[in-house]
């Protein structure tokens, strides 16, 4: 019998490389137990070399090549002077990074102020985290410079789903469902991210550009289909 397809992305989870509890391999298996068809692992990174870390990431990653499971290799910018990010992106990038994310400004954490909006006008990010209470202009930009807006699973920071649901759509901006995984558990499958959709307030008519036709043209402009 011909499987089906796999229509559970997710651009956003951690290992023990930085504030997760286990490894990359951990991660991927557990994601491809889940039907996941692209995990990508996004350690955090803030001035430092991230060469180290990106090795290690593609190391584990070539063990899943051929696989069902797509392994995507990245990084997030974190708590880093607003100033700074454009720069660690590309430093990043060079190092071989092939998602880069940003740290938004959850209502949880003390993110810098401006990260938001240097990070979507940086022309270097691909993926806003959690952008706490996301005005209307920063939507609007992120739809502009092609940055993708995140919709969380993970407690605290789903805290303002609802208002970047409400400002992604009215801006026509893409959003995806993310995990912000830091260990397995942490990992969901297409169900409950369809219902966390549904819970921020996106209507059915949408969910499937956001669960599945959102996530592969990111996929596209990353490389990696």
């Amino acid at each position: 019998m011909r499987e089906a397809p796999r229509e559970r992305y997710d651009f956003h989870s951690h290992t023990f490389l930085s504030d997760g509890e286990t490894a990359a391999t951990d991660m991927w298996t557990a994601a491809d137990r889940l039907d996941h068809a692209a995990l990508a692992i996004t350690d955090h990174i803030a001035l430092e070399d991230p060469r180290p870390l990106l090795r290690r990431l593609h190391a584990e990653a070539r063990a899943f090549e051929g696989g069902p499971l797509l392994p995507v290799v990245g990084v997030e910018i974190s708590m880093v002077p607003p100033r700074h990010i454009a720069s660690v992106a590309r430093r990043a990038r060079r190092a071989g990074a092939e998602i880069v994310i940003v740290y938004g400004e959850t209502l949880v954490e003390p993110v810098p102020e401006g990260t938001n909006w240097t990070a979507i006008e940086s022309g270097e990010v691909d993926l806003l985290a959690h952008p706490g209470l996301l005005t209307e202009e920063d939507a609007r930009r992120t739809r502009d410079q092609e940055v993708v807006l995140e919709i969380s699973t993970r407690r605290g920071h789903s805290l303002t789903n609802g208002i970047v649901a409400q400002r992604a759509l009215q801006a026509g901006a893409e959003m995806v469902v993310d995990s912000d995984a830091h260990r397995p558990q942490d990992l969901v499958d297409l169900a409950f991210a369809r219902r966390v959709a549904r819970g921020s307030g996106i209507p059915p008519e949408r969910l499937v550009g956001i669960l599945r036709e959102g996530p592969r043209r990111l996929l596209r402009r990353l490389g990696k289909t």
